[in-house]
């Protein structure tokens, strides 16, 4: 993809899909700084994409919801490297309860961190990028960015609302040579996201009753993978595929899109 001496930004990037995301645009060819809550997590991950790949990686520990945190991170990356060429905001979180029995604070929560969070991270993406007349922003979104999902009101919400803020902030940075995607990713069935035994999406899905007649989490795997023309739940691979493709300038004549990593199973 030519990344070769490009400074990307990945956001909740010292875990799961992150962590993934941050090794590929290392594998490409850039210089990564990866943000994330908890600090000793963040450089664990800093310190294992550089011996693996040689690749320049810094650690910045911080909360995408807070604008101080954010505004940090991209004066730290600055100071570091003089600029910042790739943004994949990734962080989000999942708190799947059915509408009459959501907690409004979880979903509250959910909104902060999904969409409040993306905000903070594009504002501060875009004062540099534009500056620089230059930049690709890369928002992880979902299927669930473009068609409701039971009993995950909160983060079918934060999704749809990022789709309008992508096209949004895409339609303002054009001018500058700044653009602006999503990715929606399908399902990640085998990632930690689903599989993890006490609070992984198997779990919590199973316990919400969002998939009927699920006795046991093979039942509510089983619905999921039936749910693919292709068969398959979406794999870390897939995802980073198309990052890299939008990071890169083979995607320069790309803005405002959200686009579908599905299996088929979202084309619209």
């Amino acid at each position: 993809m030519d990344l070769k001496d490009r400074v990307a930004i990945v956001t909740g990037g010292a875990q799961g899909l992150g962590a993934a995301l941050t090794g590929r645009l290392a594998d490409e060819g850039c210089s990564v700084v990866v943000f994330d809550l908890k600090a000793e997590a963040v450089r664990q991950t800093a310190d294992e994409v550089a011996r693996r790949t040689g690749a320049a990686a810094m650690a910045v520990a911080g909360d995408v919801t807070r604008e101080s945190d954010v505004e940090r991170l991209f004066s730290e990356t600055m100071e570091k490297f003089g600029r910042v060429d790739i943004v994949v905001a990734n962080a989000a979180i999942l708190v799947a309860e059915p509408v009459c029995d959501a907690d409004a604070e979880k979903w509250r929560a959910v909104m902060n961190v999904n969409l409040f969070g993306q905000f903070l991270t594009l504002k501060h993406a875009c004062r540099i990028m534009r500056q620089q007349k230059s930049g690709s922003i890369v928002q992880i979104n979902s299927k669930s960015g473009k068609k409701g999902s039971a009993s995950n009101s909160a983060y079918a919400s934060s999704k749809f609302g990022g789709i309008g803020l992508v096209q949004s902030v895409a339609l303002e940075m054009a001018p500058h040579g700044v653009r602006v995607n999503a990715v929606c990713p399908g399902n990640l069935l085998d990632s930690p996201l689903w599989t993890d035994p006490e609070k992984g999406l198997f779990v919590q899905y199973l316990n919400a009753g969002k998939v009927p007649g699920a006795g046991d989490i093979e039942d509510v795997r089983r619905h999921y993978v039936n749910q693919v023309p292709m068969r398959r739940g979406c794999t870390y691979d897939d995802i980073g595929n198309v990052v890299a493709f939008l990071a890169s300038d083979m995607s320069s004549y790309m803005t405002g899109q959200a686009i579908n990593v599905t299996g088929g199973q979202e084309m619209g």
